[in-house]
């Protein structure tokens, strides 16, 4: 019973903890006018003010100091509680996207920050979610993309509604960029991998996973959600599309993580253009 409790302590404090993971990642087609360019990925938030809410705020001022070029949130700011069994109990969960787009909006970025939808986002209520988002000046990728550009050369962010909840159309999001451009796709499921290798994604950003926020050394996490199963933590090359996989920042069911350290990411793109 004491180790329980101990293992218990530990877990909860750890869910209090953040990591700063540096990466780097070479993309072939990236022009060489981005090398260097620095993306900030946050992920999971699962808001609400007794415990996400002090690693979502303690994530602020890390990122601001990082000075980043770009942005991004990968979805899930809400949680759906396990026993809302029916879509209509589900749409006042989506009113706690206020206060967490309140705390994000103080990000800063040069070049902004973006966001896709989680699917505990789109089974609330996504229009809440959306909005809550983009009144605090945080732009929302449902199936559509937007240039990112520096002098007069670009690559593209793209960003797909939930492959769970929602209405994910890829082909929507980056038929309207010319062929040969990059394109960082946003997807809140890391599985959704497997589609997106077969379109000219060169890197996906994804979350969902938790990291299973219980991870056992040489075992894995006893359970992970559908389709954050193949790629569930970390960076993975698949074929020619580039992964990576945020563990997150909040909590779900439990407040409890082990061996899944609240992460913020930091992207460092290399090109491998001359």
């Amino acid at each position: 019973m004491a180790g329980a409790v101990a293992l218990g302590t530990d877990g909860l404090l750890e869910s209090y903890r953040l990591q700063l993971k540096k990466i780097e990642i070479a993309l072939p087609r990236l022009p060489h006018e981005f090398d260097g360019f620095t993306i900030v990925q946050l992920s999971d938030f699962h808001y609400e003010k007794e415990f996400s809410a002090i690693p979502i705020r303690d994530s602020i001022e890390l990122i601001n100091n990082l000075s980043p070029d770009l942005i991004v949130l990968t979805g899930d700011f809400v949680t759906v509680g396990m026993f809302q069994l029916r879509r209509h109990e589900h749409h006042y969960p989506a009113k706690g996207a206020y206060p967490c787009a309140e705390v994000l909006s103080r990000l800063i970025a040069r070049f902004g920050k973006f966001a896709v939808l989680g699917n505990h986002d789109v089974y609330s209520n996504p229009v809440v979610v959306t909005d809550a988002l983009q009144s605090h000046g945080i732009p929302v990728l449902r199936n559509s993309c937007v240039p990112i550009e520096r002098g007069s050369s670009r690559f593209w962010l793209a960003g797909i509604d939930d492959a769970l909840e929602g209405q994910p159309d890829l082909g929507a999001a980056i038929n309207k960029i010319p062929p040969g451009e990059t394109i960082v796709l946003l997807a809140h499921e890391p599985d959704f991998a497997d589609e997106a290798v077969l379109r000219p994604v060169d890197l996906q950003l994804s979350g969902h996973s938790h990291g299973g926020q219980i991870w056992i050394p040489g075992i894995g996490a006893p359970w992970l959600p559908p389709l954050a199963r193949n790629y569930p933590r970390g960076l993975y090359k698949i074929e020619k599309l580039i992964l990576y996989t945020n563990i997150g920042i909040g909590t779900i069911r439990a407040p409890i993580r082990i061996n899944c350290v609240p992460e913020v990411t930091l992207i460092t793109l290399r090109s491998l253009r001359t």
